[in-house]
């Protein structure tokens, strides 16, 4: 314990990390006090039925814990850090099938200010869209949003005009246009990645109101027992987090001029889990965008049995259905951001160009087909654990019929996972000051 305190002080001996650190406790504030601002034009009692009712999962639940409860307010940062999550999806996805994009991604910096741009229009573009269907959901009670194809019967935007939705929509892109903002400078200016850090705000506001949900739907040794499975998978996560397949590097001795370079061993450290939580905050994205689009759907015919297929399927967390395609994407989006973020042809390239080669693996080709092999093998297990840290809370509240605060698991990955990196951002700038980390 004093050695905890001690590295703590560590971090505020340093001004440059002290200030870093307060710049972000003070982004933060900003973002909590603008996420419980309500927009122009809300019924307030209606948002209190709202934030009753989005208790029992639905989309709504999920959206309120990426947005830390700003959404079931309806407020100016109600749609949270989720479009700009949702660009950067689909840029990465489109970064693999547009040619235009891949050469932005090689340029290096110019190139990934490009992409960033792109980002930012595609999330404005995606803000005034979810602002829209918002609206317009939320007038008519909640819709296939609160799941179970349930709603409030009440009406949020009572005066629910062109100009009064136009305002509304034009809040809350602006609201996302500043946190998109904040994020930046946070990863600019603060201390670690600004939209994870947002996200483990978020995430961590709304941990104390679920447990308490769930010790006040199912009782104490119920409570006690999701607790300790809870401790468990956290030290489990931490375990997982730090493990990493270390690939030996040896480079050649050669002579530039009168100096002598290389003739040393390294290694290439290629993590267990190598998407961290990003392939589950890319799933959970997906999975909500089927019941946003259903509620512009006509409501009759067999558009009405779609419309009641992904409410009762997908609007809930507990469902098998959900479980079951909540895996299979996590799953599938660890493959594609391990390919996204770890090139076996590039990263053989670079080592063949600095005169290096792994033991027993001739350069080039070989070697990329080395390292693609490894990638593929270590990415499986990685992604199996990813999935079954997120879905083993889940099943085990819908085996005990427990509707509040379904997202236990995935709370869990994101604070965790958010909190072990900005600890390793925070530990390297200690480090290189000759002061002792928090991991070390």
């Amino acid at each position: 314990m004093r050695g905890t305190f001690s590295n703590l002080a560590n971090m505020f001996r340093v001004p440059d990390l002290r200030n870093k650190v307060l710049f972000t406790v003070f982004i933060i504030a900003v973002y909590a006090f603008g996420a419980n601002i309500p927009c122009p034009g809300i019924q307030w009692s209606q948002v209190q039925s709202l934030e009753a009712a989005s208790s029992h999962a639905g989309v709504v639940g999920f959206l309120a814990l990426f947005s830390g409860g700003a959404l079931t307010k309806m407020a100016v940062f109600g749609l949270g850090i989720m479009p700009y999550i949702t660009a950067s999806i689909i840029i990465q996805l489109m970064v693999v099938v547009i040619p235009k994009f891949e050469q932005w991604r090689d340029e290096g910096a110019v190139g990934q200010k490009k992409l960033t741009q792109v980002t930012r229009y595609l999330t404005i573009a995606l803000a005034v869209m979810q602002s829209t269907g918002l609206a317009y959901v939320f007038h008519n009670g909640g819709g296939g949003l609160l799941g179970n194809g349930s709603g409030l019967n009440v009406d949020l935007i009572p005066d629910f005009t062109i100009p009064r939705v136009l305002l509304l929509v034009l809040t809350m892109t602006a609201g996302t246009v500043v946190v998109m903002w904040l994020a930046e400078l946070i990863t600019q200016r603060g201390v670690g990645q600004g939209m994870s850090v947002l996200i483990f705000a978020n995430v961590v506001a709304t941990m104390p109101a679920g447990g308490a949900a769930i010790e006040a739907e199912a009782g104490w040794f119920k409570f006690a027992v999701v607790m300790a499975l809870s401790l468990f998978l956290l030290v489990a996560i931490v375990f997982v987090e730090q493990g990493q397949r270390r690939i030996p590097v040896t480079f050649a001795k050669r002579v530039v001029g009168r100096r002598m370079y290389g003739g040393q061993s390294t290694y290439i450290p290629m993590k267990v889990n190598t998407g961290g939580v990003v392939p589950i905050i890319f799933a959970s994205s997906v999975l909500y965008f089927p019941i946003l689009i259903s509620n512009v759907l006509p409501s009759h015919g067999f558009w009405k049995s779609v419309q009641d297929w992904i409410s009762t399927n997908l609007a809930q967390p507990n469902n098998l259905v959900y479980i079951v395609l909540y895996g299979v994407m996590i799953l599938l989006f660890a493959y594609f951001y391990a390919a996204v973020t770890f090139d076996p042809a590039q990263q053989a390239d670079i080592i063949r160009k600095q005169g290096g080669y792994i033991p027993g693996i001739r350069p080039g080709p070989h070697t990329e087909r080395h390292l693609q092999q490894i990638l593929s093998r270590i990415t499986l297990p990685g992604a199996l654990w990813l999935a079954a840290v997120a879905l083993i809370p889940s099943i085990m509240l819908a085996v005990w019929n427990i509707q509040n605060y379904p997202f236990a698991g995935t709370s869990l990955l994101i604070a965790v996972g958010v909190a072990l990196e900005t600890m390793k951002q925070v530990d390297s700038q200690l480090m290189l000051r000759n002061y002792e980390g928090f991991l070390s």
